[in-house]
């Protein structure tokens, strides 16, 4: 091999290293952006497609996909009109808990639509899910609890203790979402039955 080509060889495998190194950096930076944006929901998209790759291109997508969205603050009336709804739902609570919760999440929607999201994305609990978890990923989770708690409420299964933990994450998400507290009733006070530790 001549010096010219051995020099050739060298500069190609340099090439090729920093490529590596730099595509390992660019990675490894996304990783981090997108870990520190989503919290616990990136490990959770990772835990659910099993490939930390396929998991970060779909929270890109549904960042990307809710920054094109029109969204926007609600006005001070919107505000109250919400929040006096959602303490009439929680006060509603103590005798109907299974309509109370179903309730809750009709006016999380509500607030979203309210909020810009579109209708079709609210109706389709996936997107919904995903929509939300672009900007309130610290309460995501307890908003999927509380969606599968008001799926098992629909069939009769959910008990009242569940009922009432769905209240209190919707509520949270609620709260986010609005942009205030929902006053009315604070948690310990979602009325359970007797024994039922609080």
């Amino acid at each position: 091999m001549t010096g010219e080509a051995l020099l050739l060889l060298v500069v190609a495998v340099a090439l090729i290293a920093a490529a590596i190194v730099v595509g390992v950096f660019l990675s490894r930076r996304r990783s981090a952006r997108l870990r520190s944006q989503f919290g616990p929901e990136y490990d959770h998209a990772v835990a659910a497609r099993g490939d930390r790759r396929s998991a970060e291109d779909d929270l890109e997508a549904r960042r990307r996909r809710v920054e094109e969205l029109e969204l926007r603050e609600l006005t001070p009336q919107e505000r109250t009109a919400l929040t006096g709804r959602w303490e009439a739902v929680q006060a509603g609570f103590v005798d109907r808990p299974e309509e109370a919760v179903l309730e809750a999440d009709r006016l999380l929607a509500q607030a979203m639509a309210d909020r810009g999201y579109p209708r079709d994305h609210i109706q389709d609990g996936g997107r919904r899910e995903e929509d939300l978890s672009v900007g309130y990923p610290a309460e995501i989770s307890h908003y999927r609890e509380a969606a599968v708690i008001a799926d098992r409420s629909r069939r009769g299964e959910a008990t009242t203790e569940e009922l009432r933990r769905a209240m209190v994450h919707y509520r949270s998400l609620f709260e986010s979402l609005v942009g205030a507290p929902a006053h009315a009733v604070p948690t310990a006070e979602v009325h359970q039955p007797a024994g039922v530790a609080r």
